[in-house]
């Protein structure tokens, strides 16, 4: 069985998200961190749901039940990388930090952005259809920076308020798609410098080992030992997710299908245009763990 694991970010968590995941001992540590008992009625708040320690903790902690509850059905992965704060899972799900310290560095983590953000409020912005060079005059004429680059012309933009409005003028004006994520930090830009240097501090005294599988950073490519690890979660809150790079990783190490664990299905969708060849699903397709696993075995076994 040869697959790929990826892990989603925030922005698209649902109260319907993955219907089959049961209440088990990691998400009741998440509930607590949480502090709630109904973590899908809490959903149902936009507010709650968006407030980025919330959306942080609830979707590491997730995807970690989802993987906890699914692995012992299928074989290793042959690779795996993580979206944005989807790093934390999948620096878990390789073996690199226990998934209970996992859930708590995710709250740490959010903690660290908004504290940043409170000091220099910011969001993203998603363009699509921009060619390179105009994109490159937008960011110049407004100074934001490039958080996430997930192709050629499929970016997400990041910086403070006033400047997205003005950019996303300037988009639309030249014909690009636009959308404002849920998300009230300009995460992976310089201006979450500080809480990269936090987090660092946090991740000093945490357990680190190497991956068990290959593992595949936003900021640093494969990650093949405990330091570059941690360096690496650090530095990718206040660099650019080279998450084009990141597919291509995956895809060198010759999986047959791909599996995204978390909301929605960006991340799979993002995959098929990319590997059509290769097909790609999302955990929040499906209606039960043997359901993806019976689908992993078709694929990944042929």
């Amino acid at each position: 069985m040869s697959f790929a694991l990826l892990f989603s970010g925030q922005g698209n968590q649902h109260p319907a998200m993955l219907p089959w995941v049961a209440d088990d001992e990691l998400i009741a540590d998440m509930r607590v961190h949480l502090q709630v008992d109904d973590w899908r009625r809490a959903l149902e708040n936009p507010t709650w749901a968006e407030r980025n320690d919330n959306a942080q903790t609830l979707l590491t902690g997730l995807a970690l039940a989802a993987w906890n509850q699914l692995a012992p059905s299928v074989a290793a992965p042959a690779a795996i990388a993580g979206y944005s704060v989807g790093e934390l899972a999948a620096f878990s799900a390789a073996g690199v930090i226990d998934p209970r310290s996992t859930i708590a560095l995710a709250r740490q983590r959010a903690a660290a952005m908004d504290e940043c953000a409170a000091h220099a409020p910011g969001g993203l912005l998603a363009v699509t259809g921009l060619p390179n060079l105009k994109r490159e005059q937008l960011q110049a004429e407004t100074g934001l920076a490039l958080a996430i680059r997930n192709g050629e012309d499929s970016v997400i933009l990041g910086g403070p308020l006033a400047a997205l409005e003005v950019a996303q003028r300037m988009a639309l004006d030249e014909g690009a798609q636009c959308t404002r994520l849920r998300v009230n930090v300009a995460s992976h830009t310089p201006w979450m410098r500080q809480a990269a240097e936090a987090f660092a501090r946090t991740l000093d005294p945490v357990h680190f080992q190497a991956p068990q599988v290959a593992l595949f950073s936003n900021a640093a490519d494969r990650i093949r030992d405990a330091a570059a690890g941690r360096a690496a979660l650090a530095a990718q809150i206040a660099t650019t997710v080279r998450w084009d790079e990141c597919m291509d990783n995956v895809m060198a190490r010759q999986p047959r299908c791909v599996l995204e664990i978390g909301p929605s299905q960006a991340l799979a969708r993002m995959w098929n245009q990319r590997y059509p060849a290769v097909p790609a699903r999302a955990c929040d397709d499906f209606r039960s763990a043997a359901a993806i696993a019976a689908w992993l075995s078709s694929h990944a076994d042929s």
